[in-house]
């Protein structure tokens, strides 16, 4: 369970330090939803019960549109700035 954790905030620790690249955000994002899904399943499997690997198969679908989504935006910024860096507003 513990190694859920640590993907969990390894994601969220990427998304705080990451200001620029739009595609490393979406990782992160993806890495905790994988942390988040971990949890579920070693929980479901302790307690022994069903509903939250069934929940991690919704989570799943879940991160898989938010994933296509995502990348269907960031061909959109690309054919408009010709990168994937955000601006840098000070």
């Amino acid at each position: 369970m513990e190694i859920g954790i640590v993907i969990v905030f390894l994601g969220a620790s990427g998304i705080l330090v990451n200001k620029r690249n739009i595609l490393l955000a979406v990782i992160c994002i993806e890495l905790m939803f994988y942390g988040l899904n971990f949890n579920l399943i070693s929980i479901s499997l302790t307690l022994d019960d069903i509903a939250g690997q069934i929940f991690s198969l919704f989570i799943l679908t879940l991160a898989a549109g938010e994933s296509a989504l995502a990348l269907a935006l960031i061909v959109a910024f690309f054919r408009v700035f010709l990168n994937i860096l955000m601006p840098v507003e000070l």
